[in-house]
């Protein structure tokens, strides 16, 4: 049970964080965001609560391996919470303050930090957890500089 308890909580702290980030959506003006040129590819908003929150749980799963080794994944620790700084960070900067451009830069080294989290793991099974969030930020990235050149 132990080894599933730090995945549990990597879980839930992971999901926490999310839902900190997601909060300041509800002290933004949405009206900003709806009158946004968007294109054709960017998805409805229901997706992304689903999307998030599976890929919350598989990061924190992930978390919870790496803090199970971590006397040896030390700087793979602070890869993450870079990252995971990084992908807190990105809702407020582009839905709060209207800052597409800080967003984008923001969600660029995020890119970059989860892929140097991939590569620095040594566990293929936390790998293959990261490759969807590195693929949805992919996706994300590729959204965030559309909307910043539409607009």
């Amino acid at each position: 049970m132990h080894h599933y308890r730090s995945k549990i909580i990597g879980a839930l702290f992971c999901l926490s964080l999310g839902t900190l980030s997601g909060l300041s959506m509800g002290y933004a003006d949405l009206t900003w965001y709806h009158q946004l040129h968007k294109p054709s590819f960017n998805p409805p908003g229901w997706i992304f609560g689903p999307v998030w929150t599976t890929l919350y749980i598989m990061m924190g799963i992930v978390l919870g391996d790496l803090w199970n080794d971590r006397a040896s994944s030390k700087k793979v620790l602070w890869i993450f919470a870079v990252q995971m700084i990084l992908n807190v960070l990105w809702s407020p900067l582009f839905f709060y303050m209207h800052r597409i451009d800080l967003a984008l830069y923001d969600i660029i080294l995020l890119w970059i930090f989860i892929g140097s989290l991939i590569a620095n793991i040594t566990k293929w099974s936390s790998k293959l957890f990261l490759v969807p969030y590195f693929l949805w930020v992919s996706f994300a990235c590729v959204l965030n500089v559309s909307l910043y050149v539409m607009n």
